[in-house]
């Protein structure tokens, strides 16, 4: 049956509330907002056809309020909600409360979520659609001592993980039998004080892999179709900083393999909608399941541009009831993209958040330029939410094309009053590992020092100098010309090197 949305609510904040308006406003459909007190002037509330308030900042009397949402959604008619990510997005009590109510979620079942949710118990559902898994248990564990066994018998290096998170939250390499226990308690601690579950499953720890994610769309039609894969190696604190489309390791034979594997996944939660499959990459191009995320990706924007489908279209159409408007043969891959993510934070000072006000904002433009975000000048980074201040996507015919660029639209986007990652960006682009596509997880742990910033500046600063002195002493000009021409060349360098931070 087809449900046609008029109307629909997004159930989350900043550039992915704003992304799916957009399409909303393509499509016709009238949009809902719902803010906090921190976001009454966000750009995403403005957006909207409507909005209204949930509470004050902190996310738990906001963003979190699933009944007060739902009430809203009665209230002025609304037919669907979408979640985008964070927050709701994969809180499987809140799709059960919308169709309770007769509202269109538009996401996965929640059994689909639930299943997916736990990572013992997806492991154990796509075990017998045989899809690879990396060895280890296959169900969840408390008992320190039982846990201790079956470390020894994998062997070390383990890895210790809760079974009810992400993020890196609960998640603890151990190296050998001694340091096992004081691991184990630390990971049930953060597992249980994040997740309210303190059970942990134990795998063998894959000691320099490549993130490597699959993008699937399903309906609720029995078709299942794979959009290639997205590379999310270069991570800190186990979190995504650059992702790109396709990967550069990945053959074709490789990508069918993978993809297949999804696809398989997807079958054994009886999913429906836009998720993503993740698996680690070993340095022999061994793959190994390792989640599924069951919403849209923040990287999601790569995929569509190597595809030129819209994913939050091919959602709506989905949670309306229609089949998939593609199938397999249908995907091609055209170019490469790449993402960087603008983060409000101090690459210099071991990615510590920052927070303050965007004095100066201005996005770089051109052909393969596309830029999310929720930000402009004047505006404040709030301390209660992501810090990620925006997107920054480059499509280009070629991976080498799309890193140069990137670097050119680095160098254009300016921000001042905060920290940000933009800088580091740039590093990443000129980085021969990179370039080269020889790199996994620990690309920052192995290749990044924080000086490397600082010289390049140093060095930026020493040439701009040289610049100076040797126009003063080539063209003899008075003291006081050459001082007052000297001044000018040093405001605009120190004005770029402020906007680069």
């Amino acid at each position: 049956m087809i449900r046609s949305i008029k109307k629909l609510l997004v159930a989350n904040r900043g550039e992915i509330a704003i992304r799916v308006m957009r399409t909303c406003r393509e499509l016709g459909i009238k949009t809902v907002a719902v803010y906090s007190d921190a976001d009454r002037n966000a750009l995403h509330v403005r957006y909207a056809d409507e909005a209204y308030r949930l509470g004050p900042p902190p996310s738990r009397e906001s963003y979190l309020l699933a009944d007060k949402i739902i009430e809203i959604c009665k209230t002025h008619n609304v037919d669907a909600v979408h979640p985008g990510y964070g927050f709701l997005s994969e809180r499987s009590e809140f799709a059960i409360k919308l169709a309770e109510a007769g509202i269109i979620f538009v996401g996965p079942s929640a059994e689909s979520m639930d299943l997916m949710g736990s990572k013992i118990a997806s492991k154990q559902a796509v075990e017998k659609f045989g899809v690879p898994l990396v060895p280890g248990l296959k169900e969840a564990i408390t008992d320190i001592e039982a846990a201790k066994l079956v470390a020894v018998q994998i062997g070390f290096p383990v890895l210790i993980k809760a079974s009810a998170g992400g993020g890196g939250k609960g998640m603890r390499i151990v190296n050998g039998i001694d340091e096992f226990e004081p691991q184990m308690h630390m990971a049930q601690s953060e597992a249980l004080s994040s997740f309210g579950d303190d059970s942990v499953f134990i795998e063998k720890y894959v000691a320099a892999p490549r993130h490597i994610e699959i993008q699937l769309m399903a309906d609720n039609h029995g078709n299942v179709c794979y959009l290639f894969e997205r590379d999310c190696s270069i991570q800190r604190r186990h979190q995504k900083l650059v992702e790109e489309a396709p990967s550069a390791v990945l053959t074709p034979e490789l990508r069918k393999q993978m993809g297949e594997a999804a696809v398989n996944v997807a079958k054994a939660a009886n999913y429906s909608g836009a998720g993503t499959v993740e698996f680690l990459l070993d340095e022999n191009l061994n793959f190994y399941f390792l989640e599924m995320n069951t919403r849209l990706q923040v990287e999601h924007p790569v995929t569509e541009l190597i595809t030129g489908l819209d994913l939050v279209k091919e959602q709506i159409r989905v949670a309306e009831g229609h089949p998939l408007s593609f199938t397999q043969e249908d995907l091609k891959i055209n170019g490469h993209a790449l993402e960087l993510r603008v983060c409000a934070e101090d690459p210099m000072n071991n990615f510590l958040p920052d927070i303050g006000t965007l004095s100066t904002y201005r996005v770089p433009q051109g052909p393969g330029i596309r830029v999310d975000d929720c930000m402009e000048e004047g505006m404040e980074i709030p301390i209660h939410y992501d810090n990620m201040v925006a997107k920054l996507i480059i499509w280009a015919d070629t991976r080498d094309n799309a890193i140069d660029k990137m670097k050119r639209a680095i160098t254009e986007y300016r921000i001042s009053g905060v920290a940000n990652t933009l800088q580091f960006g740039h590093w990443v682009m000129e980085n021969e590992h990179f370039i080269n596509g020889n790199f996994d997880t620990k690309f920052i742990d192995n290749y990044f020092k924080p000086e490397y910033l600082q010289s390049k500046e140093d060095q930026t600063l020493e040439e701009a100098l040289g610049l100076i002195a040797s126009y003063a002493f080539s063209n003899k000009v008075a003291s006081s010309q050459a001082s007052n021409g000297s001044s000018s060349i040093e405001s605009d360098w120190y004005k770029k090197r402020r906007s680069m931070r």
